[in-house]
């Protein structure tokens, strides 16, 4: 290329061509210049090679296909980020649709404020799946309880609508390719952000569509593997020191418990409700077993 682009979107992905293929044509429909950004897209040791699917693309973006080991998303966002020509990075999950202004909505907030990370709203694009919907509904939740309630700067924003400096993703030493689940590596990335000096900063107008099927077996093990990242998390950054880390306030789980009843009909509600509490104890469940993983091993 004769001139660099202003954004990278950077997509890793694992076994879902359908997904991904949705993603790049949702890309195609967006508003913002072909020529001011590129799109990467890392395959995580998929089993279906990828060539000909981002060969679809090529006319229409400016795309390249990279491809390692399987490592995890941690390590893929890394490997395209190392690729990246842009100024800024985007990062989007393989099945997830951004609105059709995303990155203008992205452009507007770091070019004010380029020693930041954007975090998007993630909007759950399968209603009708009491799953998917739960599970969006409780990262919506956190966003809520800690930007809105209790009034404090977000902690961590989703990795799966995600905006930073190429110069700022360096600094910090990109994700940590340690985390190789889907899960708490976008909350050790955000603390190194704050770490820094790097501001976080929630744009709601920022809007990705997720379509992520789960039943509820895959739920279940999606809030496992979350409690086996929070353990990782707290291993990693040695905010435990051998002490388990403390229990969110009783006014957090209250608000947990009302915010179902905010957004659907009592019926649908309690379902949801039913949902956030198995998700709690999954999540408990699997910071448990990676710590009891981690003290056999002696690691």
């Amino acid at each position: 290329m004769s001139k660099r682009p202003l954004f990278s979107i950077i997509i890793p992905t694992h076994n879902r061509l359908t997904q991904l293929r949705n993603c790049l044509q949702s890309i195609c429909k967006l508003s913002y210049p072909r020529e001011r950004f590129e799109v990467i897209v890392v395959d995580d040791g998929g089993k279906t090679p990828l060539e000909n699917t981002v060969i679809e693309f090529k006319e229409t973006l400016n795309i390249r296909l990279f491809t390692q080991k399987n490592s995890g998303p941690a390590t893929a966002r890394n490997t395209g980020a190392g690729k990246a020509r842009g100024r800024f990075l985007a990062f989007l999950d393989d099945d997830c649709a951004p609105n059709s202004n995303w990155l203008e909505v992205i452009e507007s907030h770091l070019l004010k404020k380029p020693k930041s990370v954007i975090g998007g709203r993630t909007i759950n694009a399968l209603s009708e799946n009491p799953f998917s919907t739960a599970s969006q509904l409780l990262i919506d939740y956190l966003y809520h309880y800690f930007f809105k309630i209790k009034n404090h700067t977000l902690s961590f924003i989703t990795s799966n609508n995600m905006a930073i400096s190429s110069e700022c993703f360096h600094l910090i030493g990109g994700f940590n390719p340690s985390f190789y689940l889907a899960a708490a590596e976008d909350r050790e990335f955000c603390n190194r952000c704050r770490y820094h000096g790097i501001e976080i900063v929630y744009v709601p107008e920022a809007v990705v569509y997720h379509t992520h099927h789960l039943t509820f077996k895959s739920f279940f093990k999606q809030h496992f593997n979350y409690g086996r990242g929070a353990f990782l998390f707290y291993k990693i950054t040695g905010l435990n020191n051998g002490i388990l880390p403390g229990i969110e306030s009783l006014s957090f789980y209250l608000n947990l418990f009302r915010y179902p009843f905010l957004h659907a009909r009592t019926k649908t509600a309690l379902a949801l409700l039913s949902l956030l509490v198995t998700s709690q104890v999954a999540n408990a469940m699997g910071f448990f077993w990676e710590k009891v993983k981690y003290q056999k091993s002696g690691s």
